[in-house]
C-alpha cells in the first residue's frame, strides 16, 4: 500500500472499530460492578487489586504480545486477546473464593495485553502515514463507545437479572469480537508459524528505546485513570449516584465527541502540543474531581477528563508509531503499553491504599492525581526539548536502524 495515498476508511478498517467496540464494551460491562462482587466474596480490603492485577498481566504479557506481532501477524494477536475475554467471563460465575477472584483477574488481563498491541500495529499497517492519529482517533472512537456502553450495560443488567448473567452477556461481547476478526485479511508481510521458541523473549525485545518520550507521558497521564476505576465507583455511591457507571459514562461520551477533532489536529499541528493540552486539562479535571460535593459536580469533572483523554489517546499512540521502526511496531507499541499497564496499575493500587475504604479520603486521593499527571507537562515542557535529550534520541535510533 502507498502509505501516502492509501485509502483509510475500508471495510477492513470498520470491521475491525467495530470488534474494538465489543471488546471494550466485554471487559469494561464487569468494572463497576466488581468492587462490590469481591466484597461479597469476603475481599473488601482487596479492591485495588481488582484493577491492579488485571494491569499488572497485560503489563507482563506486552512483550510477548509485541514480538508475537512483529512475528506471527497481527489478527492472530487481536483473536487471542478476544478469545480470552470470553473464557474469563465465563469463570467468574463459577468462583467462590477471593483468592480465585484474584487469580482471574490476573489471568483477564492477558486480553488487554494482547489486543491493544495487535490492533493498533494492523491501524498503522493500512492507513496513510499522514493521517495516522486520525485513524487512531477513530478506532479510539469506537473502542471508547464500547467503553461508555459497557458500564452501563452491565449496571442495568445486574440490576435486573444479576452479576451472573452480566458475566454471561460479557462472554457474548468477546465472542462476537472473535468472530469479526477471524474473516479479516493479515496484513504483517514475511509471517512466521508460531512456535514455542517465538514466546523466548531478549531483553532488546522488552523496550524499545526509542519510544521513551511516548512510554513516559502514557505512565504520567494513565496513573490517574486506575484511580478512577478504583475509587469512583465508591465515591458515585457516596455523592448519592445509584448508577456506578454512570461517571464512566459522561467520561467515555465526552471523549468520544473530542477524538477525530484531537487526532486531525495532532497530524497537522503535531504530537507535542496536543498533548500538553491534555495533560492540563487531565490536572484539571483531578481537581475538580477532588472538590465535588454533588453528583452534578462529579459528573462535570468526569466530563473534563474525556476530553483530555481523547487528545491524549489517539496522539500519544500515533506518536510511539512514528518514533519506532517500522519492523519493530508491535516492540515500540508494547513498550508504550506496558507503561499505560504500570501506570493504571499502580495508580489503582496506590489510591486503593490512600482511600482505605474512608470516605475522608477521597479528595486527598485526587489531589495526589492532579500533581502526577502535571508532570507530563513539566517533562514535555522542560525536559523534552533539552538538546542533549535530543541528541542521545538521535544517537539511539542511528544505533537502531542497523541492529
Amino acid at each position: 500500500m502507498d502509505q501516502l495515498k492509501g485509502k483509510m476508511y475500508t471495510m477492513q478498517f470498520w470491521l475491525l472499530c467495530f470488534s474494538n467496540l465489543l471488546f471494550s464494551a466485554s471487559f469494561n460491562m464487569m468494572i463497576p460492578e466488581l468492587p462490590a462482587y469481591l466484597t461479597s466474596l469476603g475481599g473488601a480490603e482487596y479492591k485495588g487489586y481488582i484493577i491492579g492485577l488485571f494491569t499488572l498481566m497485560a503489563g507482563l504479557s506486552r512483550p510477548f504480545s509485541g514480538k508475537l506481532t512483529d512475528t506471527i501477524g497481527r489478527v492472530p494477536v487481536m483473536v487471542f486477546g478476544s478469545v480470552v475475554c470470553v473464557v474469563c467471563s465465563l469463570l467468574y460465575p463459577l468462583i467462590s473464593s477471593v483468592g480465585a477472584f484474584l487469580l482471574l483477574r490476573f489471568f483477564h488481563g492477558f486480553s488487554t495485553g494482547f489486543k491493544p498491541t495487535g490492533t493498533s500495529a494492523y491501524v498503522a499497517d493500512m492507513v496513510p502515514y499522514n493521517r495516522r492519529a486520525e485513524a487512531m482517533g477513530m478506532v479510539g472512537l469506537f473502542s471508547t463507545i464500547g467503553l461508555s456502553l459497557g458500564p452501563s450495560i452491565g449496571g442495568s443488567i445486574a440490576n435486573a437479572w444479576g452479576i451472573m448473567v452480566m458475566f454471561q452477556v460479557s462472554a457474548v461481547f468477546a465472542l462476537l469480537s472473535v468472530v469479526i476478526l477471524i474473516g479479516m485479511k493479515e496484513t504483517l508481510h514475511n509471517r512466521q508459524s508460531f512456535r514455542p521458541a517465538l514466546l523466548k523473549v531478549s531483553r532488546q525485545e522488552i523496550f524499545e528505546p526509542l519510544v521513551m518520550a511516548p512510554v513516559v507521558i502514557t505512565f504520567l497521564t494513565y496513573f490517574s485513570y486506575g484511580a478512577l476505576l478504583t475509587i469512583i465507583p465508591d465515591f458515585s455511591a457516596h455523592l448519592g449516584l445509584q448508577n456506578k457507571g454512570l461517571f464512566f459514562t459522561f467520561f467515555t461520551a465526552s471523549s468520544i465527541g473530542i477524538r477525530l477533532l484531537a487526532g486531525k489536529a495532532s497530524d497537522k499541528y503535531g504530537r507535542v502540543p496536543l498533548l500538553k493540552i491534555s495533560a492540563t486539562l487531565m490536572a484539571i479535571s483531578m481537581l475538580m474531581i477532588a472538590w465535588a460535593g454533588s453528583p452534578a459536580a462529579l459528573l462535570a469533572g468526569a466530563l473534563v477528563y474525556g476530553v483530555a483523554l481523547g487528545i491524549n489517546s489517539p496522539a500519544v499512540t500515533a506518536w510511539t508509531i512514528d518514533l519506532g521502526l517500522p519492523e519493530h511496531r508491535g516492540r515500540a507499541l508494547g513498550s508504550m503499553y506496558i507503561a499505560l499497564e504500570a501506570g493504571i496499575g499502580l495508580g489503582a493500587f496506590f489510591s486503593a491504599q490512600w482511600y482505605n475504604n474512608d470516605p475522608a479520603h477521597f479528595a486527598r486521593v485526587f489531589y495526589i492525581m492532579a500533581i502526577v499527571t502535571i508532570l507530563a507537562t513539566i517533562y514535555l515542557v522542560f525536559i523534552y526539548r533539552n538538546k542533549y535529550v535530543r541528541y542521545m534520541r538521535k544517537a539511539i535510533r542511528a544505533y537502531a536502524s542497523r541492529h
